[in-house]
This record gives structure tokens, sequence and C-alpha cells, in this order.
């Protein structure tokens, strides 16, 4: 087929660019292509954990809802598998929740002192203050005084009446009924109007004593 002058100098051109510039294109479309392959790569495969890990937490709460030590077992199972493999997702921090309830409802302390140890440990955002005032609730029942308050220091705002409420709770216990006042009224003064927590407040003042 036959050129005209100009469409020839254009297409001399061309081939030009391409000879100088053609292996640095591919190159670049072949990186693109790759990086867009892995990203979806990456992407079926978050998927595919976040499936696994949806699997063990709904296993974990079945058990949860069941007795027997056959129960207890399986919970324990699920919740070190998410721990140990699907700590990054969030039903790692979730499942270590149901499963301290589930163990202290059971009697297994050690068991659900473990999982909110754990809990506190990863800094979880969301799951942490609750687990920091659940922790202390478990040591204050195992008389371990000073590591229950220990929890309850820099009581995060959206936690502060509780936090104060049962460190209280464990000065009382300790027999620090002075400093105990102190704790619950200041907890009075963090609770909204119309909660009911402000008249348990209110009940265990007048039951040291407190005006």
């Amino acid at each position: 087929m036959a050129y005209d002058l100009d469409e020839q100098e254009k297409l001399d051109s061309l081939k030009a660019w391409w000879s100088r510039y053609g292996i640095v294109v591919s190159t670049a479309l072949l990186v693109v292509m790759a990086v867009l392959a892995g990203w979806q790569g990456w992407r079926w495969y978050e998927t595919h954990r976040a499936t696994q890990a949806m699997g063990y937490f709904e296993a974990l709460q079945e058990a949860a809802g069941q007795q027997g030590d056959e129960a207890a077992a399986r919970i324990k199972a699920a919740s070190q598998t998410l721990r140990d493999d699907f700590a990054k997702t969030p039903y790692a921090p979730r499942g270590a929740l149901v499963a301290a309830h589930a163990l202290q409802v059971r009697g297994d302390v050690v068991g659900a002192r473990e999982q909110l140890e754990w809990l506190v440990g990863i800094k979880d955002p969301a799951l942490r203050p609750l687990a920091r005032l659940r922790l202390a609730s478990l040591l204050l029942d195992q008389k371990e005084y000073d590591a229950a308050l220990a929890q309850l220091s820099d009581a995060p705002q959206a936690f502060a009446a509780l936090y104060a409420d049962r460190r209280g709770d464990v000065l009382a216990a300790q027999g620090k009924h002075e400093e105990a006042l102190a704790a619950w009224r200041g907890a009075v003064k963090e609770v909204p109007a119309g909660d009911p927590l402000a008249s348990v407040l209110q009940l265990k003042i007048d039951a040291l004593g407190g005006a």
C-alpha cells in the first residue's frame, strides 16, 4: 500500500518514537498490569481470610450458647485460632470478648482472664476500654485490688462513669470508704440524666453512710 509524503513522514516518526520508547512503554504497561493483578489477588486473599475468620467466630458464638466441657473446649479452640491466625481481622477481638464472657459464666476465671488480658494487650481502640472494665471486675472478684485499680486508670471519657463506679467498688472492698465515696460521687457527675446507674450509685453511697 502506497503512502503519500505526509503519511510516510508520520509513519517514520511513529516508528522512530516506538524504536526509542517502545520498550519503556511496554515495560510500564506490564508493571501496571502486574500491580492490578496483585491488587486483585490481595483483595481476594483478604476477603478469603475474612470469610475464614467469620466462620471461626460463628463457631465460637454457637459454642458459647451451649453447655458442657466440649462446648468450653470449642470456645477456647476457636478463640485461639482467631488470635493466632486472624489477629488483624475484627473477628479476633470480638471473639475474645465473647469467649471471656462465656468462660466466666462457666466459672473458668483463668480462661476468661486470659482472653481479656490478650484483648487489653492488643490495644483495640473500640473494644479495649470495655475489656479493661471487665478485667477490672474479674480482678476485683479475685481480690487482686491493685491490679484492678490499674485497669481503671486513665478512663476514656465515654466510660468515665463506669470506670469511677468500679473504682469505688474496688476501694470499698479494700475498706477505703472515703475514697470509695469520692469515686462514686465522681461517677454520679459523669452519668447522663435519666441513666439508671445514677440510682445504683446513690444506693452505694447511702450504704456507706455518704450524703
